[in-house]
This record gives C-alpha cells, sequence and structure tokens, in this order.
C-alpha cells in the first residue's frame, strides 16, 4: 500500500461575521422625495420673487402708450329740433409724438352724463357742408375735419374739427362731467383720448 500522507489540519474557519449593532440604513427614509432633491424654500421664494419683481418692471416699460397727445380746444352744442340729439361740434389739437406717421382709422367722441358715459361715430366729412347749412351754430371755431385715413406727420400736430350725434337731449349734455374725443390710429392698441 502506498504510503499516505497525513493531510495537514484545516485552519479553523473564521466565524460568521457579526452585524454593527444598530440600524445601518434607514429604510424609511426615502432619497427620491423633494426634501432631499430640492433646494431650500427660502432659495426657491429669492428666486421666485426675483423672476416677478423682473417681469412687472419689464411690463410697466413695455406698456402700451398712446401714438399722441394733444387737447380738446372748443366745444359747440346745439339741439336737433324734434328729436332727443344733440349735434356737437369738437375741434382739437393733435400732436405726433413718434418719430412714424399717425394714420387715423377711426375718429368718435364720447360724453359722460349723470346717467353714464354715452359713445357715438363722428359723422362723415364729407357732411360737414350740410350740418353747417343746418346748424350754423356750430361752424363757430370750426377748423378742417379730421377724416379716417388722415395722415399726420412725425412730431406734427394739426387742428382738426369732428361733427358727433349724441342721442341725448341737449340739457343731458349741458350737464355732463366730461366729453372726449377717441382717435384709433392704425397699428396701435390704445387710443388718443382728448377730454375736457
Amino acid at each position: 500500500m502506498p504510503d499516505q500522507t497525513p493531510t495537514p489540519p484545516s485552519p479553523a474557519t473564521p466565524p460568521p461575521p457579526t452585524a454593527p449593532k444598530g440600524p445601518t440604513i434607514n429604510i424609511g427614509e426615502e432619497y427620491g422625495t423633494a426634501k432631499k432633491n430640492l433646494p431650500p424654500v427660502k432659495i426657491v421664494l429669492i428666486a421666485v420673487g426675483a423672476v416677478l419683481l423682473v417681469v412687472l418692471v419689464a411690463s410697466f416699460l413695455k406698456r402700451a402708450k398712446p401714438q399722441g397727445g394733444g387737447s380738446l380746444d372748443n366745444v359747440v352744442a346745439v339741439e336737433v329740433p324734434g328729436q332727443t340729439t344733440t349735434m356737437v361740434a369738437l375741434t382739437f389739437t393733435l400732436r405726433n409724438s413718434s418719430d412714424k406717421a399717425f394714420y387715423v382709422r377711426t375718429i368718435g367722441a364720447s360724453v359722460n352724463t349723470n346717467n353714464g358715459e354715452v359713445k357715438a361715430d363722428a359723422v362723415s366729412s364729407v357732411d360737414f357742408d350740410r350740418y353747417f347749412q343746418a346748424f350754423p351754430a356750430l361752424k363757430a371755431g370750426a377748423q378742417q375735419a379730421l377724416a379716417p385715413e388722415g395722415e399726420v406727420p412725425p412730431n406734427q400736430s394739426v387742428t382738426r374739427t369732428i361733427l358727433v350725434g349724441f342721442p341725448i337731449a341737449i340739457d343731458a349734455f349741458n350737464q355732463r362731467k366730461s366729453v372726449g374725443v377717441v382717435i384709433w390710429p392704425y397699428n396701435e392698441t390704445v387710443p388718443v383720448v382728448l377730454t375736457k
């Protein structure tokens, strides 16, 4: 029989490692929550406030403004006999304060009475002579008509007149709070309003 070599004794197997005392991972705490992923609330509120401030300042500076201005110089009113209508001649000075031409799209007027605001469109400039013949008092202080499609050159001013028929009695017009001319230019979102 062959010689048997004795097998060396196997080293003692180390004991299994013991778990450290206490919890190592809090399974109840999730790392995908807002508390772990987002910045602190104070920083978020400061950033939102700064963005709102910039938006408010920009909207204030870029707000729509009328392209022109002016003044309402003369108001002459007459009663239309047999009707509850007042014909009014409004003479005004219109200034174009921009660097581009002011083209008139529509013209109207409004009167603020004790019963509220009444609006009316201007009569056609072609009919001025007819109205002046029927109501000569309207011609006092009247100037050339401002018609739709009319132009006011850049940085210039013009004095013009419009005629308007308000569906109110002359007494209500005379006791008005205010009267104004409303001129809507092309390519603008804000009209030019001249009141007196």
